[in-house]
């Protein structure tokens, strides 16, 4: 796409082979075509900008013969290639994301000073690994927690480890088995009733390394697991969100070596037979889909102020994701004592839920508690419509068998 041809100062424009582009939550970043390389920070400025996230009046968004997206102004009967959002840019202040932690930073250094009594989390996979530890560190500062969890016998032990920590501590089970829609649906009724807002839906669950295996739902585990029935789950439950709630998604740096076209995106790609699987390819396809979910939640709940995130909590750390394969498990020891441990882990995503400064952002991906640019393909506005579209058309094809 050309970048934009509007005057301005000529500190703001752009070095050659650099072209600026919007993303489909308003936030503008630029790409350097000859290095295939895109950040958010003006190449010359370190200047971030952000644009309305819907089009002017009388204009409208298509594509050519070439899949090439164009601009069209229907009153004017003229077109471009240049997103006229542009014109209307806002910079956005750095300070307002300094970073103010790292990589090293434990939750209970975010949370320092915070009372979250009154709140409520969700958190899917509560019951180990950094989603106990992230509902853990969430109760420990006065935040309600469901613990959405498969395993009741586990998960009740964990939630009674955490009332002999904090005999203060809310906390509430409620069972899921995100192999199964239709547990889920029961899962969502359930909370429904219970409940009348959440403050924080954390969609932590994962698995990794799974031999091929279908669900009760005729699914990739992997497929389903970390993707189809957090997209569910999170539709179920829309009513009890508001301009007061984030959705926080476990996603991984991992997404970075996906395989999944630009277009057309089909359920076999998506949902792989055993001859085309490979364990790994699989969890870093679902793992760029749990981003391309947040880019277009963030897209589709924009009018109504929910702040949509995505998140990588550290590289291979030490928990049971590993279990399924011992060449997995002797990796993830071999370099425990150079990765994060629980504690740095969760850090993320608590920063994602409750820091102040990301009120009113949405639509953004983070690593070590700050802001970081996704890979190329995961700002694919397309790519993110289709998968939502597809993901709709399994989830109703399985509703309607059962």
């Amino acid at each position: 796409m050309d970048h934009c041809h509007v005057e301005t100062d000529s500190e703001d424009e752009l070095p050659s082979n650099w072209e600026e582009r919007v993303s489909a939550n308003g936030f503008i970043h630029y790409v350097n075509v000859e290095k295939n390389q895109i950040q958010l920070n003006h190449p010359r400025t370190n200047k971030m900008k952000r644009v309305p996230v819907e089009l002017p009046y009388n204009w409208k968004k298509t594509v050519d013969a070439d899949n090439k997206v164009i601009y069209i102004n229907e009153l004017e009967n003229r077109e471009t290639k240049t997103d006229p959002r542009l014109a209307f840019s806002q910079e956005f202040a750095n300070d307002k994301l300094r970073q103010r932690f790292d990589s090293s930073t434990k939750a209970v250094s975010i949370l320092y000073g915070k009372n979250l009594t009154g709140q409520v989390a969700l958190v899917t996979g509560a019951s180990s690994g950094i989603g106990y530890e992230t509902a853990r560190s969430l109760s420990n500062f006065g935040c309600e927690i469901i613990f959405a969890c498969r395993n009741e016998k586990v998960t009740n032990e964990k939630m009674k480890a955490l009332e002999v920590e904090n005999s203060r501590a809310k906390l509430n089970f409620i069972q899921v088995d995100l192999t199964n829609l239709k547990s889920c649906k029961e899962f969502c009724d359930k909370v429904k009733l219970q409940y009348q807002h959440i403050n924080y839906l954390i969609l932590n669950a994962g698995v990794f390394g799974l031999p091929y295996y279908l669900t009760s739902d005729g699914l990739e585990t992997t497929f389903q697991v970390c993707h189809l029935s957090h997209f569910y789950i999170t539709q179920q439950l829309s009513s009890l969100l508001n301009e007061n709630s984030r959705v926080v998604i476990v996603s991984s740096e991992s997404h970075r070596f996906a395989s999944l076209p630009a277009l057309p995106l089909t359920k076999e790609i998506l949902n792989p037979p055993p001859a085309k699987y490979w364990s790994m390819l699989q969890y870093n396809n679902i793992k760029l889909c749990n981003i391309l979910f947040a880019m277009e939640l963030a897209k589709k709940w924009q009018s109504r102020g929910i702040s949509v995130f995505a998140l990588h909590p550290g590289n291979l750390v030490s928990t049971n994701l590993s279990r399924h394969w011992w060449f997995y498990k002797v990796i993830f020891a071999a370099v425990k004592s150079f990765t994060k441990n629980l504690e740095q882990a969760a850090s993320t995503t608590i920063y994602c839920s409750i820091a102040d400064e990301l009120k009113g952002l949405s639509g953004l991906y983070f690593n070590n508690c700050y802001i970081c640019q996704p890979s190329k393909l995961s700002l694919n506005e397309n790519l993110a419509t289709e998968l939502w579209n597809l993901s709709d058309e399994i989830i109703n094809e399985i509703l309607q068998k059962t």
